[in-house]
């Protein structure tokens, strides 16, 4: 009798699917990894390095995570000094919307100061190593003043605007004191936002936390004294202690943001331009939840 095409190519097809099954498990337990076909089994890593300019690589990969039904808890490790206001806050309440769905563990590196504290209390638990320098809690925004130079060189530029405060920090001339007491007011709400997003994120009464958050800095020890972090620990037992907010019983099965493979002239550049943007952001006209080497900002 004729085998019909249709019912062979179906128990082909069964067949085919059953051996690739029994592949992939077999790899998993040979490697020794959590079973692979298990929900909510794995620590997904998101990694935040350096100034924080832009938040739409790291806001992404917490989106996939959440989505990601594999992985039942996140931890992000900061290393970094803070940065942009926007972009900061940004990480901050994604990691916030993430936290609805998902355990969400805090590893701080040798610096998560400023805008990298920030966007830690959002998190359900913050742990850093004893030396991290962090806090920083305030808000810096700087003006470049040229008048003197300008009247030494000759120049003099003329300004043609609608509006009171349209150039407000202009180089070429000192600020009053309305526009001072303007800008004033601006830092000083951002900086209210910050003391909410600590006393929120910390469980602290807004007073307590204003009394420390002058823009000093903290090691991870005195700050797990001050309450603003949870306990200390570098990378390896936040990873532990996030698995076991997570239930997952056993060695956690830890995802890694994939590295995009760069050429060694792409890499040079993008790090002489990462240089000098870091600088120009850094400085002048921005309003930043920043740290800078040796002074609090």
């Amino acid at each position: 009798m004729r085998k019909h095409p249709v019912i062979f190519g179906l128990l082909l097809l069964v067949m085919v699917g059953t051996v690739t099954f029994l592949l992939i498990y077999g790899v998993a337990l040979l490697r020794g990894t959590e079973e692979p076909f298990s929900r909510k089994g794995k620590v997904g890593v998101v990694m935040i390095r350096g100034l924080i300019s832009d938040s739409m690589e790291v806001t992404d990969l917490l989106e996939r995570y959440e989505k990601d039904d594999h992985i039942g808890v996140v931890v992000i490790r900061i290393d970094s000094p803070g940065g942009g206001v926007v972009p900061s806050q940004e990480i901050y309440d994604k990691v916030r919307e993430l936290k609805r769905h998902k355990k969400v563990v805090i590893s701080m590196g040798s610096v998560a100061a400023s805008g990298g504290y920030y966007i830690a209390c959002a998190a359900d638990r913050i742990i850093a190593n004893p030396g991290t320098i962090t806090g920083s809690i305030g808000v810096i925004i700087q003006f470049s003043q040229f008048e003197k130079l300008l009247d030494k060189i000759g120049l003099k530029p003329t300004v043609i605007k609608g509006g009171k405060y349209k150039d407000v920090g202009s180089p070429a001339r000192e600020m009053t004191a309305d526009e001072r007491a303007l800008i004033q007011g601006v830092v000083d709400d951002i900086y209210d936002q910050f003391l909410e997003a600590v006393s929120t994120g910390r469980n602290i009464s807004k007073e307590v936390v204003k009394e420390i958050a002058d823009g000093k800095i903290y090691t991870g020890r005195q700050a797990m004294r001050l309450g603003l972090v949870d306990e200390l620990g570098n990378m390896e037992h936040s990873i532990r202690i996030a698995a076991k907010l997570a239930g997952i019983e056993g060695k956690p099965h830890v995802i890694y943001p994939e590295r995009k493979r760069k050429s060694l002239l792409r890499y040079l550049t993008k790090e002489i331009i990462s240089v000098i943007s870091e600088d120009l952001k850094s400085s002048n006209t921005g309003i930043n939840y920043l740290y800078r080497g040796g002074e609090a900002s």
